[in-house]
């Protein structure tokens, strides 16, 4: 064996190094929070969108590696929340999630809630939203707590805007005559039933959207939304009337069948006679004409 150069040591290898790592399965190795290596090598654009999703100021990081640990650890927050809890949230914020939806996708959903009225959200509710604000709340902490520090957060400026988006959106509620909220069925409930059956589904007021996105994106959004009612409404009643169509079809080729099934019956029923008779004639004749030549 050659020496080895000067300076250069040879370890010999760990028995924990060498031993064989178990082989994990596709299934094991897929987790819903990709590895901050991955989020890096996303472009600034997404990593920004991404981050105002999670509910992130993108613009407070200056680095590409902050805000990329900043996304990482909001997704660490997001997987630690009680799912039952962000499901309060997302019922008092009146937000379009179903019940099967990720915890991201709740997330998300939650992020998009603007509102400062605090009334009808549970303790748990609380703990989840003031944690997607970026508030440092424990599992234990009061209501009061909760709700005087999200309201601390608000800035004087953002809270003149919000009030001032409040009274344009009740005026405007008050010319077009729009009643209270609809009852909230997007989520069902424990009887397995959506909750509510009247009214859009749980559309929030034009009040609530004006306050939340400003009189444009509000009047905005309501008209998207009546927009997709119409179209659902369409949608279904045209899937009814191909439902009703399909049916009339097939009872027709079902009548269609049962009488051809009886034609073929009385086609075999008819040969089958005709090859009785033949066949009878076919004995006659012969006796006849044996009984005739015996005679001769």
């Amino acid at each position: 064996m050659s020496p080895s150069p000067a300076g250069e040591q040879k370890l010999l290898p760990d028995e924990r190094s060498t031993a064989v790592e178990p082989i994990q399965s596709p299934r094991a190795m897929t987790t819903t929070i990709p590895p901050t290596r991955q989020l890096s090598e996303l472009p600034r654009d997404e990593l920004n969108h991404l981050a105002e999703e999670f509910g992130l100021d993108p613009t407070r990081y200056k680095s590409r590696q902050a805000l990329v640990a900043a996304i990482h650890d909001r997704r660490q927050v997001i997987a630690s929340l009680d799912r039952s809890a962000m499901l309060d949230v997302v019922r008092w914020g009146r937000r379009p999630v179903t019940a099967n939806a990720s915890k991201e996708q709740i997330a998300q959903e939650i992020a998009r809630i603007k509102l400062m009225r605090f009334a009808g959200l549970s303790q748990p509710g609380l703990v989840v939203l003031a944690r997607m604000r970026g508030i440092e709340a424990r599992d234990d902490d009061p209501v009061p707590v909760l709700v005087r520090r999200l309201k601390k957060q608000e800035g004087l400026f953002t809270k003149l805007n919000r009030k001032r988006r409040a009274m344009l959106g009740s005026l405007v509620a008050k010319m077009i005559g729009e009643e209270g909220p609809s009852d909230y069925q997007f989520l069902p409930t424990d009887g397995g039933v959506a909750a509510g059956t009247s009214g859009p589904a749980g559309s929030p007021t034009l009040k609530e959207e004006v306050e939340e996105s400003g009189l444009f994106g509000g009047i905005t959004n309501r008209i998207k939304k009546t927009a997709d009612a119409y179209l659902n409404q369409k949608l279904d009643e045209i899937e009814a009337r191909i439902d009703r169509k399909l049916d009339e079809i097939d009872r027709r080729l079902a009548e269609w069948r049962d009488k051809e099934i009886a034609n073929r019956i009385r086609i075999l029923k008819i040969t089958l006679w005709a090859s009785v008779i033949v066949a009878v004639v076919s004995l006659i004749y012969s006796y006849i004409m044996e009984v005739f030549v015996r005679h001769r």
